[in-house]
């Protein structure tokens, strides 16, 4: 953690010192002009005059300094976010084109059995399947800030879109079926099935991710009073620090430094997350695991009704 910080601590330096001088320049100011004031009687008005003026003066640039800070921290902090997407694009895209490559050249220059060709054509497939998906929330997140067509938005059976995507997140990991649990309410919900696809394939796929070998997934659905749709992805992992859970929603944002992280990533899950959240109208937070272990990713969106079955026609009723 020591070189992320590095570069902050020069500038944070410099700007601290720059606020105490001037505290102490206005401090100086006001005893001054208040002491020539009560011992020049002649010059009373003229010092009672200058020392709110001073005082102003000097307050504002102790502002501009203290927003100056401000604005440097936050520029310094996001550099080093990107020059980690960076470094984990560059590792993602890297390593599965080293695999496909190494692959096809022993493929191609060596006799090898059935077997050996079946397991490194599945290892391809892993490689493939890890770019498409680095490629895919790439796009995600440069389709962000584009406007949608309203007329986009249709009539989606939450509950079946969560186990499509639980059931793609489990394809793509290899996972046996028993590591998600659903405990789901039948809804209806008029949305965007490309903005809803995204946020819960991003939330399973973390969820998947970092609960390791033993994963246990359990994901909710439910309705609440005020018709809103409240669906709870819940993990088994070793959990995210308190303080950490309203950072990891921004962009570039990922726990620890990049060389040292186990898990491939970019940063940008949540940050997609978060944002398609907020543009239907929702909100998302994050708790502890329901038994006290792992995380639990709540999101909540509105304009959803229960399902209603087809009522039986007059026909049905008379037979």
């Amino acid at each position: 953690m020591s070189t992320s910080r590095r570069p902050i601590g020069i500038p944070v330096t410099i700007a601290v010192i720059m606020i105490v001088l001037l505290v102490v320049l206005i401090v100086g100011w006001v005893l001054l002009t208040v002491w020539g004031a009560y011992n020049n009687e002649d010059s009373a008005t003229l010092y009672w005059t200058m020392l709110p003026i001073g005082a102003t003066f000097l307050s504002t640039v102790l502002g501009g300094v203290i927003f100056y800070l401000v604005l440097s921290i936050k520029s310094i902090n996001l550099n080093i976010r990107q020059a980690n997407f960076i470094d984990s694009v560059t590792h993602e895209l890297k390593s599965p084109i080293a695999s496909l490559k190494l692959y096809l050249q022993t493929l191609n220059r060596l006799k090898v059995s059935e077997a050996e060709a079946a397991e490194f054509y599945d290892t391809m497939l892993k490689d493939v399947e890890r770019l498409d998906h680095l490629i895919n929330h790439l796009l995600e997140a440069g389709r962000l800030d584009r406007s949608r067509d309203e007329a986009e938005a249709e009539e989606i059976r939450l509950d079946k879109l969560l186990i499509g995507c639980a059931e793609s997140t489990l394809l793509l990991y290899r996972a046996p079926r028993e590591t998600i649990q659903f405990h789901l309410q039948p809804c209806v919900m008029h949305s965007y099935q490309g903005d809803l696809d995204i946020i819960f394939r991003n939330l399973i796929d973390n969820a998947m991710k970092y609960s390791g070998s033993d994963a246990l997934i359990e994901i909710f659905l439910r309705l609440d009073s005020q018709q809103r749709a409240v669906v709870e992805v819940s993990d088994n992992g070793p959990g995210i620090p308190k303080g950490m859970r309203r950072k990891i929603f921004g962009r570039f944002v990922r726990l620890g430094l990049e060389l040292q992280r186990e898990k491939p990533g970019t940063g940008l899950g949540l940050y997609i997350v978060r944002t398609l959240v907020r543009r239907l109208k929702g909100s998302v937070k994050v708790l502890d695991g329901r038994q006290g272990q792992g995380t639990r990713f709540i999101v909540t969106l509105p304009g959803a009704r229960p399902l209603i079955e087809n009522p039986p026609s007059e026909e049905q009723n008379a037979a």
